[in-house]
């Protein structure tokens, strides 16, 4: 199955709910959050979060998975979480950059598409408007003026 098949997510979601059962009640996490398989924990103590790290990966032993080594971490939220594509800091939300630079190369190359009349003007436009729904939720007020200002102008 792949992994954007929304049938994916959903037993994705099925299969973890015993471990957000096992955060919220067994470890008490007040601020936990989780999609699909991605979650965080927040607390201010690193000590919580490391006995928090180490239960959940023997909970996660009895549904025979494991956290990944290299993406597990307990970092400070000063430096940012980076979830779902974002760069959450503790009072705003950036977009990652790869991601950034992957859109803007995709999008550049739609309007150079659209100015040789290959593609619709349409195309571009929902091609646009599935990207602001994504970045609306992160600090890019500014950005998403200068895509209008430079779509309009094509």
């Amino acid at each position: 199955m792949s992994l954007g098949n929304l049938t994916s997510q959903f037993f994705a979601n099925v299969y973890l709910n015993e471990l957000d059962q096992f955060v919220k009640h067994n470890l008490k996490a007040k601020y936990y959050i989780r999609y699909v398989d991605d979650f965080v924990i927040l607390h201010n103590d690193k000590q919580t979060l490391e006995t928090c790290k180490e239960k959940i990966n023997n909970f996660l032993k009895t549904l025979k998975l494991q956290l990944h080594p290299d993406k597990s971490k307990i970092i400070s939220l000063n430096n940012g979480v980076t979830m779902l594509g974002y760069r959450v800091f503790y009072h705003h939300k950036l977009l990652r950059k790869s991601n950034l630079r992957k859109s803007h190369r995709k999008i550049e190359e739609k309007i150079e598409l659209v100015k040789n009349n290959i593609l619709p003007y349409d195309s571009l436009l929902d091609s646009i408007h599935g990207w602001f729904g994504y970045a609306m939720w992160a600090n890019t007020y500014n950005l998403r003026q200068k895509l209008i200002e430079e779509i309009n102008l094509t």
